[in-house]
């Protein structure tokens, strides 16, 4: 199994609780998702971020609901948190947020590890389509929480 791997780093410039407080509510998902996804939680809402806390939601690909299921495998406030794919679309979905305070800043990582199904079609899709997708919904979460964050100050 083919496994991909994908890095995206942002400055927020708040307090490292509140930045890490707004990453751990899963209802902040939906602001931070591209519309066209379609996010939906299922999950009854609120959801109390902790380890071993399962969260199933839906996407929206090519016209068709995907159901999808994490669970919080690691939970340590506030530096860090890790989702895994239980059920979903990929063979392998490992992401994991971290916080750094840096003073003047905070950094936030997220880490994205992944693999598709079926092989060497699942290897075509992923150069086609996946990885591209993967980068747009990260560089737009980017843009969305830079706008969210600076519309805070005001």
């Amino acid at each position: 199994m083919k496994t991909y791997k994908l890095h995206f780093k942002q400055n927020i410039d708040k307090p490292i609780d509140e930045v890490f407080s707004f990453f751990s509510d899963p209802e902040n998902l939906a602001l931070i998702t591209p519309e066209k996804l379609n996010f939906k939680i299922l999950t009854p809402v609120p959801i109390k971020m902790k380890e071993g806390q399962l969260i199933d939601y839906t996407i929206e690909l090519f016209k068709k609901e995907i159901r999808w299921r994490t669970l919080i495998t690691e939970y340590d406030f506030p530096k860090m948190f890790i989702d895994q794919q239980i059920k979903g679309p990929y063979s392998l979905w490992h992401h994991k947020h971290s916080f750094k305070d840096c003073g003047d800043y905070i950094e936030m990582v997220d880490d994205v590890s992944y693999a598709i199904p079926f092989g060497f079609i699942g290897r075509i899709v992923n150069f086609l389509f996946i990885e591209r997708e993967l980068n747009y919904i990260f560089n737009y979460r980017k843009k969305i929480i830079n706008e969210y964050f600076q519309r805070k100050e005001k």
